[in-house]
This record gives structure tokens, sequence and C-alpha cells, in this order.
């Protein structure tokens, strides 16, 4: 039995409308040929493929279990020639192969989601990569060059190749568990009582932040490298911090963390920038990107993250 040839993308276009018309006739008139040269196509895929992919003997022709087979794969290659041919096309007009972000990791999830939604819906041909970092590493991605576009935290030195705009805010509130020696106490808590429990740290290892402290009051800290590992320890009761609302209001709610009263408020304001390199001419995405997160309506209803 000879291996089979190579058929040609028209004629796998061909075969797709047949099935998706119904039949020769039909396809023929889709495609503003005649019912003898789909016939003839199809006739010529089959030799090339050493296969039958339809069968005849009805008034309709109808797959045979290959043609079903390479019914998928023919649809498989036809979507990925479309998309080279749009993505060819994007590209000549300027638009990136590409935009990597970086976010911070207080930054929520939620948003995050609808954001990159409609970025998907706008630029269906912009690849995507994302991050989420703490403190001044979302800065360093942005200044080493590894991406273009980052929304940051905390405000750490800025570099003056750096263009930084205030975009919104996360509320942030000081947090324990139920079971915690602090959940006993009514009202505000000193600080001097916070400096004496075991406080949970989100920290980074950028040399924008090497050695910077955040809100850190406790004399004895944690430092942990991720939003998750710190939300998980203080479920169980190893320490207290600070949290974004957004993400705890369900463990509120449920019992399974309770609120702290500070001596500076019960909650404060973490800003997010956006920023990007200024030697750095952002993409007709990226700038779409930015200017979608300076709109963002960053005030969320209890539960989402």
């Amino acid at each position: 039995m000879r291996d089979p040839g190579l058929p040609s993308l028209d004629q796998l276009r061909v075969f797709i409308a047949v099935i998706d018309h119904g039949g020769f006739a039909h396809a023929a008139r889709a495609l503003h040929r005649t019912q003898s040269v789909i016939s003839y196509t199809i006739a010529n895929l089959e030799e090339q493929l050493n296969i039958e992919l339809l069968d005849r003997s009805r008034r309709k022709p109808t797959l045979t279990e290959a043609g079903k087979a390479l019914l998928a794969d023919a649809r498989a290659v036809s979507a990925k020639v479309d998309d080279m041919r749009a993505r060819a096309k994007a590209l000549g007009a300027g638009l990136e192969a590409e935009v990597c972000l970086v976010v911070d990791v207080m930054f929520p999830m939620c948003r995050l989601v609808t954001v990159l939604e409609a970025f998907r819906r706008e630029y269906p041909t912009v690849s995507l990569r994302l991050h989420t970092e703490a403190l001044g590493a979302v800065t360093q991605m942005v200044l080493d060059g590894a991406c273009q576009l980052g929304v940051s935290g905390m405000p750490v030195a800025m570099p003056d190749t750096i263009e930084r705009q205030l975009a919104g805010h996360v509320a942030m509130m000081p947090v324990c568990a139920p079971h915690h020696p602090l959940a006993a106490i009514e009202g505000v808590v000193p600080t001097a009582v916070l400096r004496e429990h075991l406080q949970l740290v989100v920290t980074d290892r950028s040399p924008l932040t090497r050695g910077q402290d955040f809100g850190v009051l406790g004399r004895s800290d944690w430092r942990l490298a991720d939003l998750h590992s710190k939300h998980a320890l203080l479920r169980g009761g190893l320490g207290w911090g600070s949290m974004p609302e957004a993400m705890i209001a369900d463990d509120l709610a449920q019992g399974r963390l309770v609120r702290l009263r500070g001596q500076d408020g019960d909650s404060l304001q973490y800003p997010l920038f956006v920023i990007h390199r200024t030697d750095d001419q952002l993409g007709p995405a990226a700038r779409w990107l930015k200017h979608q997160f300076l709109e963002l309506d960053y005030t969320l209803p209890h539960g989402a993250y």
C-alpha cells in the first residue's frame, strides 16, 4: 500500500464545505464552482490520501469512519492557516505578535479576568504572557525589558526610565484567624500589641525593594513568596497580616478570619500604578491594555477576587 500524498489546502476546504453544506451541489453553490469540479476535487483528495472519505451509496454523501477522523484534521489545518493569515495581516499593520504583562499579586483576579477576556476579543491574534509578582519585582521586570507593561503596587524608587500612572486602589485589611490571641481583643488593637505577635508578610527578591519593609510592624515576621501561602497560614492561625479585602470577604463572612482594628485604622488603600519604560514605544495592543487598566473600576463586590 502506497503512502498518502500531500493534499492541498483547497482540497481540504472543499471537503469541509461538502460536509458543512450537506452535499456536492450545495458546496458548489457556496464555493461558486460547478458540481463536477467539487466532485473531481473530492475524488482527487481521496486518491491523494489513498482512502475513501465519503460513502456515495446514498443520495446524500455521508462520512465514512475514516472520513469522520480526517474531517477533524482538515478543520484544524484550515483553522491554523486562517490564524496564520490573520496574524500576518496584523503584523503587517504594526500589531505586536505578543504582549508580556506583569501585575502585582494584590491585583483583584476577577478584574484581571475581565480585562483579559476583552483583550482576547479585541486582539485575537496577539499572544499574551502573564506574570504575577510582588513589590519591586513588578517594576524590575518592566525595567529589565522582560515585560512591556506592568501594574505595580506600593511605590518604590522609580528609575527615570519608568513612566508611572495611578490606576486605582485595593483595600487591604489586617486579619487573623478566630482562634488567634489577637482575635480576642475587642476594639482597637494597640500597635505595641501587634508587634508582639508573628506577622506574615509577602516579600520579593527584587533589588529595588531589598531590605525595605512596607507595613511591617511585628518584631517577629515570616517572609512569604506568594499571597496564597500567606492566605493559608493566616487561616491556620500562624500569625496576622494584611490581605486584599476582596480576597478574604468570604472568609470574614464564614468566620474563617476576623478583622483587626489597628491604631492606624482597620484598612488601608494599596495603590496600583500602570508602568512601562519611557524608551519603549508601546504597540497598539499594549496601549489598549494600558488604557483598560487606567479606566478600570477597582471597586469590587464582596466575595469577588
